[in-house]
């Protein structure tokens, strides 16, 4: 006799029909204009992921949290009725790229080729709707020939130049490196110290596009956090430059930038950078040791350490003194001393600063540290006037001649008015923005698309010669002689101009890894076109992203340079707006639990027994604190995604993914509540299939309705609409675990009443569940017998005639903490919203006593237990 053929839920087998059925459908490709069958009235979205840089180590759980969210925004706009870009690609440039080739000892490209198949192999296991038909690497020539074709363009405007610049050079890394990347005087990647030193780079002046930078923040729709990180990032300053002569250095001057030019008579001492020209030529014979040694100090610190830990408290005094421009030179109080300290940046202003110590907190500290004046020009009604104490702030103007009596505001006016009128200053607005630095000396990365001609005048390669490819390297380690790798590559160096038919000698130089992540969201509009960048069309069409999904770690840096790159093409006409991301979204970080001892040392958490409370070390039992860390390597709390799935299944991955928190929100990973998810699942299908069954389905799913529900099915009717509430709003700010959590308070009702869920109910949740649990979803469709997938199937509206105004949600509450929810009748006595209280919860009870229990009417009851 044939065994009866059980129909228990299997993961991977109706993960590996849906995955194989989406790929050999092309069921997320995505139409552009002139495709066949594209509808021109359909509305588009396009959602869009920070792309990856394809690391060694492949994906871990933290990864794919924005990933997932992106993908069930897709989905659902696919069942609403739009043409989805929902595209994927690799930020593959760049040294850490590189120093992991070289590590392996592989080619950048080989190496990277590897784990960019890693990646992809890892999303598309997680049902990840992108149109893998656009997908492309930074790396890939028929890509960087585009970033080369819009590097010209800044080339064309001047905004692409060559000059000497102090720059971190890392000696290990044989490069270049950011200020960003360069912390405590070491390199962020890799511990090596580092030293500043002057090297002719290539910089992009973003620094002319700073206003627009700035004013245009006020139309995007971002986290206000954003937009204040690159508010202050850009630093727009208004003020005066005020020219100090050097005494006794004839023709030598100092200018400074203040935004304060009304203090101007309170400035006791004067501030030079380190690396301040003038440093060395006013620096008298006594102090030059001192200065010498202060200047290679300040070498080693990060423009950040220099301005947020220095507080103005070190400095060398210089022996020269600066002259008050208002005052006769003959003015005893014209003579100001000038010091030099590394809390004042080269970059920023003018490398040198007036002080007022009686009204800036830094100055202050500074002033008593040396034993400076300290006086007081500014009348804030906060404090003494004697200049005792530090009174920063606005008021009235004092011990100020020319503008004695004047609040502050006309006070800034006149002092500028005065100084104009001297020829000693003038009005001026500075930035804390500077022009950013686009030279590697390294192999990995884009090489430039310019040349010198014999005499080394210096012009761009034509188009019609691009891409300038990237030429193989057998040995691409940065010589020791810190020159460009690429300088070893004579054959590849020295061509020929084509159209001239002279010698030309490329640049050596490549560029950053920033540079290909600048514009990769325009050629995911139109990634197989040969002719140029984008097409026209496809530009008008998608227009811009509409939803941007990423961490907040790329605040400022990544999308203030995308920024300036789309400006820079807005303004050449090829790109319709002056922004590329209308709506910014941060997910939050997924952190891992970790361990510290008593000592305060973290512990790897293969070094704890992690079952036991409180957990204690393997070796010594002795107890440890558990912590929620950043998943790394060294603490061993790295989860790879791929063994929850095999373990769980994607769909119930995905689910807890969501569940654990709103998307924007940080939080930890825990291995034990993923069961959850997938017990969950398991009773969805158990709600529609019978698992001893012959049929695909119950035959209540396929029960059609006939007339308006009543009894069960009325109050199935009622709580899915409760259920949509919830989902619909869950979608306002991302806080997917609202919508998990109705789901799964929906399948417990309707387990109850399992006869009473018809065809019309079941299809609408399983289209409601669909972008967050694919695989199921489809399955389940399928089951009820339609042919087209889900992925296009109408997304399910909330039937307002159903949702009832007579009763509530009843939250419900143990120790404290949320533990369900339920509904409950709005006049209800304490006793029955205890009994309702009780059933949602019973399984939290269990082998717990009720010692008191707290009944809010109308809102919650909390159980107290022991």
């Amino acid at each position: 006799m044939e065994a009866k053929k059980v129909q228990s839920y299997d993961p991977k087998t109706i993960e590996s029909r849906w995955q194989a059925s989406w790929a050999d459908n092309k069921t997320f490709r995505t139409l552009n204009p002139g495709d066949s069958g594209f509808d021109a009235d359909q509305p588009k979205f396009y959602v869009l992921d920070m792309f990856p840089y394809p690391s060694g180590a492949g994906l871990h759980v933290g990864h794919p949290i924005g990933y997932i969210g992106t993908d069930i925004i897709a989905r659902r706009k696919r069942m609403e009725g739009f043409n989805v870009l929902h595209p994927m690609g690799y930020d593959a440039f760049g040294l850490p790229a590189e120093q992991y080739a070289i590590q392996t000892g592989k080619q950048p490209a080989e190496s990277t080729g590897e784990n960019i198949k890693t990646f992809r192999g890892q999303m598309q296991r997680l049902g990840l709707s992108y149109d893998w038909d656009r997908e492309f690497a930074t790396c890939d020539v028929s890509y960087y020939r585009w970033t080369q074709f819009i590097f010209a363009r800044l080339y064309d405007r001047g905004l692409a130049y060559q000059a000497e610049v102090p720059v971190w050079w890392c000696e290990a890394l044989k490069t270049v490196l950011s200020n960003e990347e360069v912390i405590g005087g070491r390199s962020e990647r890799g511990d090596h110290p580092c030293v500043k030193r002057p090297l002719k780079q290539w910089m992009l002046k973003i620094t002319a596009y700073a206003d627009r930078l700035l004013d245009d923040l006020d139309d995007l729709d971002w986290p206000e956090s954003v937009k204040t990180m690159q508010r202050e990032w850009i630093g727009r300053s208004e003020g005066a430059e005020i020219t100090f002569p050097v005494q006794g250095h004839e023709g030598e001057q100092i200018c400074v930038f203040t935004t304060r030019p009304d203090t101007l008579y309170g400035a006791t001492f004067m501030v030079l950078a380190p690396e301040h020209p003038l440093v060395d030529k006013i620096t008298v014979a006594d102090q030059r040791e001192a200065m010498a040694a202060y200047k290679k100090e300040a070498a080693t610190k990060s423009d950040l350490e220099r301005g947020d830990l220095a507080k103005g408290k070190t400095g060398v005094f210089t022996g020269a003194y600066g002259l008050n421009p208002l005052l006769s030179p003959d003015d005893p109080e014209a003579r100001i001393p000038i010091y030099v300290a590394d809390y004042v940046l080269m970059g920023y202003g003018t490398g040198a600063i007036m002080c007022v110590p009686c009204h800036d907190d830094r100055d202050f500290e500074f002033a008593q540290t040396f034993d400076l004046p300290i006086k007081a020009v500014v009348d804030t009604g906060k404090g003494p006037t004697d200049g005792s104490e530090c009174t920063p702030g606005l008021g009235i103007a004092i011990h100020s001649p020319e503008w004695n009596g004047l609040k502050t505001e006309a006070a800034k006016a006149k002092a500028i008015e005065v100084l104009v009128e001297k020829g000693v200053g003038d009005a001026k607005i500075t930035y804390r923005l500077r022009d950013w630095l686009f030279s590697r000396q390294r192999y990995w990365g884009e090489p430039f698309p310019v040349w010198s001609d014999a005499e080394g005048n210096m012009s761009r390669v034509p188009d019609s010669e691009l891409p300038v490819e990237l030429p193989f390297m057998e040995e691409f380690s940065p010589p020791e002689d810190g020159s460009p790798p690429l300088s070893k590559v004579p054959e590849w160096v020295n061509v020929t101009d084509p159209t001239s038919g002279e010698p030309r000698m490329r640049d050596t130089d490549t560029m950053p890894g920033w540079a290909g992540s600048c514009w990769y969201y325009l050629r995911f509009m139109d990634p197989h076109n040969t002719e140029a960048p984008f097409s026209t069309e496809a530009m008008e069409y998608w227009s811009q992203v509409d939803l941007y999904v990423g961490g907040a770690e790329h605040a400022v840096l990544h999308l203030l340079y995308s920024r300036f790159w789309h400006k820079v093409l807005f303004d050449e006409g090829m790109v319709a707006n002056k922004e590329p991301f209308q709506r910014l979204f941060n997910q939050g970080m997924l952190q891992a639990f970790a361990y510290k001892d008593q000592a305060g040392r973290t512990i790897p958490v293969d070094e704890v027994h992690e079952d036991v409370e409180p957990p204690t070390m393997i070796a010594d039992s002795t107890p440890v604190e558990r912590i929620v860390a950043k998943m790394s390597k060294t603490l061993k709390n790295v989860v790879n995604p791929d063994d929850v799935c095999e373990r769980y299944g994607v769909d119930a991955f995905r689910l807890y993914e969501m569940f654990m928190g709103p998307l924007a929100d940080s939080k930890p990973w825990n291995d034990r509540d993923v069961p959850g998810t997938r017990r969950f699942i398991e009773r969805v299908w158990r709600l529609f299939v019978d698992p001893d069954g012959e049929q695909a389905v119950r035959a209540s799913v396929l029960a059609e309705r006939t007339g308006e529900p009543e009894g069960d099915t009325l109050e199935l009717e009622r709580g899915f609409n409760r259920c949509m509430e919830r989902v619909e709003d869950s979608f306002t700010h991302f806080n997917f675990n609202t919508a998990v959590a109705a789901f799964m308070e929906f399948i417990n009702l309707a387990s109850k009443k399992s006869a009473a869920m018809d065809r019309d109910l079941c299809e609408r949740f399983v289209c409601a569940m669909a972008p967050f649990a694919p695989h199921l979803c489809e399955e389940l469709w399928s089951r009820m017998g339609h042919v087209d997938g889900i992925t296009r199937a109408p997304w399910p509206l909330v039937r307002e005639q159903y949702l009832k105004a007579d009763d509530f949600e009843l939250v419900v509450q143990v120790l404290g903490k949320v533990r369900g929810r339920t509904r409950a009748p709005i006049d209800a006595d304490k006793a029955t919203l205890e009994q309702l209280a009780l059933d949602a919860v019973q399984e939290k009870l269990e082998g717990k006593q009720v010692v008191k229990t707290i009944v809010v009417p109308g809102r919650l009851v909390n159980f107290v237990v022991k």
